[in-house]
């Protein structure tokens, strides 16, 4: 279907300013970027204040654990883990987790998310709440212990079954960590993944003591352990924190299928530390932007994460021209997008993936903006209260506080179930 855009503010991180433009989409693609005034025909007005830039995505996370949001808060990653997730996950079922991830979701359209990748149990489900909902995903189902080999079984089943429906989903292999998988099952899931052409999600050196947790310390460094278990050798390898990698080793990641994915809000409400972001950019590594799950953020807005981060930068290193608006945003949107396997997704260009969001600049925080200083009011005045619409494949699946394939009632009282039978309150 073809939809007008008429008088919007087009950014995107290939630019160097802004531009008034109108524009159209058609198919799930932008179809063309015109000069402002060539659309006519029933369009949406922007009328020169609402900006159009790429969707968000939210490069690491785990959907479901909005059900667990609120549990074990201000506890180490550890002790978090053991002794308030893992116990509770234990009661997850397949309706469960697709019912907390529409909750997710939800939270994640509202605030400008149109792409997000996910670890977590009965995939399948996960995929199926993402399908009806029309929001882009990259899937991996999570692998720890495995040691009859059927979680891995599992993932690989979900690729046959999902990778590239609609053209929103791609499949990922998820081994949870160095100190939940044996290093030869992952050697295993590596061979796996190049065999079927997948990428791979991990979390990485999240924290301090990670490394002696996976009996790893002293017998082989974590790049030696990546080239020896054959994951640099994978499609795309997402290592999700990376707070705790040695900067002398930095040059290592910089490498064309490996993506880091910066989760600061996360990172630091567990005690987890800062990943070291601006060094890693400055070595040539690809890093993305990701909220973690709801149960340790505890907020799925990556606006809000984007921000945070281009600050936090700044403050740890007492240098303001570190981690710039436009970084921030190419990390939340380009990057993102192509770590997950969505190639033609996170620029307004003709060709690419109509996914988008529209954002009020009509409003008191925006006087003074204009074309080239628009980066740095989103980042630093704006916030995803400002977004009007999210726009996935071409259509609007949020609009003026609506959601347009979700029956919002419905889902927030089957969450309310959801949350009491997983927790008994």
């Amino acid at each position: 279907m073809k939809h007008l855009y008429r008088d919007v503010v087009v950014w995107d991180s290939s630019r160097a300013k802004a531009e008034i433009c109108d524009l159209i989409t058609d198919g799930g693609r932008i179809k063309s970027v015109l000069p402002q005034g060539s659309v006519n025909g029933c369009a949406y007005e922007g009328r020169g204040k609402t900006a159009l830039i790429p969707g968000f995505v939210n490069s690491h996370g785990h959907a479901a654990m909005t059900l667990l949001r609120g549990l074990g808060e201000e506890l180490p990653l550890m002790e978090w883990l053991e002794k308030r997730v893992w116990p509770v996950e234990n009661n997850l079922d397949a309706e469960l987790v697709r019912t907390g991830t529409t909750l997710a979701i939800m939270e994640m359209l509202s605030t400008g998310t149109t792409c997000f990748a996910d670890m977590y149990f009965f995939m399948d489900k996960v995929a199926d709440a993402a399908l009806e909902a029309g929001i882009r995903c990259g899937l991996s189902r999570g692998i720890v212990g495995d040691s009859d080999g059927l979680r891995l079984k599992e993932n690989l089943q979900l690729a046959k079954d999902y990778n590239g429906m609609n053209g929103l989903i791609n499949i990922q292999l998820g081994p949870h960590a160095p100190y939940t998988v044996q290093q030869d099952l992952m050697e295993t899931i590596a061979d796996a993944a190049m065999e079927n052409d997948l990428g791979v999600q991990l979390h990485w050196l999240e924290t301090s003591s990670e490394w002696d947790i996976s009996g790893l310390s002293g017998k082989i460094t974590p790049e030696e352990y990546l080239v020896k278990t054959g994951m640099t050798k994978v499609r795309s390898l997402i290592l999700a924190h990376c707070v705790w990698i040695d900067q002398a080793n930095l040059n290592f990641y910089a490498k064309d299928n490996i993506t880091v994915v910066h989760n600061p809000k996360s990172n630091l409400k567990l005690g987890s530390g800062t990943a070291a972001v601006a060094e890693m950019l400055s070595k040539g590594v690809s890093v993305a932007i990701g909220t973690d799950g709801a149960a340790s953020n505890n907020r799925l807005d990556i606006w809000d994460e984007l921000r945070f981060a281009a600050l936090l930068q700044k403050g740890i290193n007492s240098n303001p021209t570190l981690l710039s608006s436009v970084e921030a945003l190419k990390m939340a949107t380009i990057t993102g997008a192509r770590a997950l396997g969505f190639s033609n997704t996170g620029l307004i260009r003709e060709g690419y993936n109509a996914d988008m969001i529209l954002i009020d600049l009509d409003q008191p925080h925006y006087i003074g903006w204009d074309c080239e200083n628009l980066p740095g009011y989103i980042v630093y005045a704006g916030s995803s209260k400002d977004i009007k619409a999210t726009v996935v494949a071409g259509e609007m699946l949020y609009d003026c506080g609506e959601f347009t394939t979700i029956d919002k009632r419905a889902a927030l009282a089957a969450g309310r179930e959801a949350r009491k039978k997983l927790t008994g309150k």
